[in-house]
């Protein structure tokens, strides 16, 4: 499998920006390349087109698989495992940010909210920031569970609605948070 310099060039960049969200390059990279092929791919064709080891894809497509990033696929008569990534765009995009909220937020919160039940220790300006960074990651966690209940179209017209839900809140009544007024 030979890739045309635009398939190159996405590839290189998703491997390089995988190292700065948290994924190693190489896993990048596979991901990149399964979602630009337009059929499912195996181990043998990502190898290859890669230049990786087969060990390094093996690594690289259970990784992706426990992120929910890839599906597999079979054909008809051919016992080798296929792999592909969801056509919906924000079907990854949910997956991703739902995956991230488990490994990364939920533990933080689990964390501050154990923090929070061990009471007074005696810095009274530690406990606060702890207490209000767990209420922002909280309202931030119910924020995502409503964005995740709309459909998809619904989102997209949030989403754009921007500039105008700006101007309607600039009309609204300020809102106390934390028990300060918003100004």
């Amino acid at each position: 499998m030979t890739l045309t310099p635009l398939q190159q060039d996405f590839v290189l960049h998703f491997g390089e920006m995988g190292s700065r969200w948290g994924i190693n390059r190489t896993v990048g990279q596979i991901y990149a390349l399964l979602f630009l092929s337009e059929a499912p791919l195996n181990a043998d064709d990502i190898t290859s087109a890669l230049g990786i080891s087969r060990s390094n894809t093996s690594m690289g497509l259970k990784e992706l698989q426990a992120w929910n990033l890839v599906r597999l696929r079979h054909r008809q008569g051919d016992r080798r495992d296929y792999f592909t990534t969801p056509d919906d765009l924000w079907e990854i995009v949910r997956t991703l940010v739902a995956e991230r909220r488990k490994r990364e937020i939920d533990p933080t919160l689990t964390k501050l909210r154990e923090l929070e039940m061990r009471g007074p220790e005696g810095d009274a300006y530690a406990e606060a920031r702890v207490a209000e960074l767990r209420e922002l990651i909280e309202m931030m966690t119910k924020f995502h569970d409503e964005m995740q209940r709309l459909e998809t179209e619904r989102l997209v017209q949030l989403m754009t609605m921007g500039r105008k839900l700006g101007a309607m809140l600039d009309r609204a009544p300020k809102l106390k948070f934390w028990g300060k007024t918003d100004q």
